[in-house]
């Protein structure tokens, strides 16, 4: 007798804990038609949730800009996990991307965003995109567009806007020194990866429209480089905004509120 109310009760409480994680874990997102495009927050080079968690943060909550809907968390073997945030508010999407090794080459760094867009197609019915990348995340976010636009399988990318993406790589010595990955190696200046960013640029889409951002105050992505994309992007396609602001740093870019009206204008124009 004692043993059978002993099970009863070990059963009972894996009842109720497994009720508690069920009830605090986010839900994965349901399907559902996407008529504008999704707006998808790339992070950068050792980035994390908040590189762009606070920006987000403000869209939603501050300029009620739009519907931050899913976070994507993207494993270092490319295992996607998807968390739904929507609360029943309106559009646009918005969408973050997280990645685990976030030290990973351009190479690895584009496929697991490819893993990303493919299930937002398949899973959600996403069909087309924008795309917002800050440093390291901008020139992800452009091989991705070289290299994974097939529209059966990806949604269209409409829009790009780089923040701080240094395209002729990072100038500063020292922080080879410090930064010995396989990210840091494809963010020298004349590194494999960037020049394979420019021979492949005849691959990118012809209607693609394109903001860059940088700022004379960021010392990582310094003008010069961030300037380079020109060197990928086609002048009509193109539109570059260097901010003169010596206190503007490079993470400080992501946390500016006229950068925040700069992407809004640029995406959301008609809004």
């Amino acid at each position: 007798m004692k043993k059978k109310y002993i099970i009863r009760m070990t059963a009972f409480i894996i009842f109720i804990v497994s009720m508690a994680v069920i009830t605090y874990m986010p839900n994965e997102a349901e399907s559902q038609e996407h008529p504008s495009p999704a707006t998808v927050f790339v992070h950068g080079y050792k980035g994390t949730f908040n590189s762009f968690g606070n920006m987000l943060y403000r869209f939603e909550e501050k300029y009620n800009w739009g519907n931050k809907a899913l976070i994507y968390r993207v494993s270092s073997e490319g295992d996607i996990r998807v968390f739904n945030l929507n609360k029943g508010k309106t559009e646009p999407v918005l969408i973050q991307v997280i990645f685990e090794n976030n030290r990973a080459s351009f190479e690895d760094s584009a496929k697991w965003l490819s893993f990303v867009l493919h299930h937002m197609k398949k899973q959600y019915n996403i069909d087309k995109v924008n795309i917002v990348g800050h440093s390291m995340g901008g020139l992800i976010s452009v091989k991705y567009i070289e290299e994974y636009q097939d529209d059966s399988l990806y949604p269209a990318t409409e829009k790009l806007i780089t923040i701080g993406s240094p395209f002729d790589g990072i100038y500063s010595q020292t922080y080879f020194q410090i930064n010995r990955d396989a990210a840091a190696t494809d963010l020298k200046p004349d590194s494999a990866a960037l020049q394979l960013l420019r021979s492949t640029k005849q691959t990118i889409p012809g209607d693609l429209k394109v903001l860059n951002i940088g700022s004379t105050g960021d010392t990582v992505a310094m003008p010069k480089s961030v300037n380079a994309l020109r060197m990928i992007i086609a002048p009509d396609q193109l539109e570059t905004i260097m901010i003169e602001n010596n206190e503007l740093g490079h993470s400080e870019l992501h946390e500016n509120q006229r950068v925040d009206h700069l992407i809004k204008s640029f995406l959301w124009h008609d809004h």
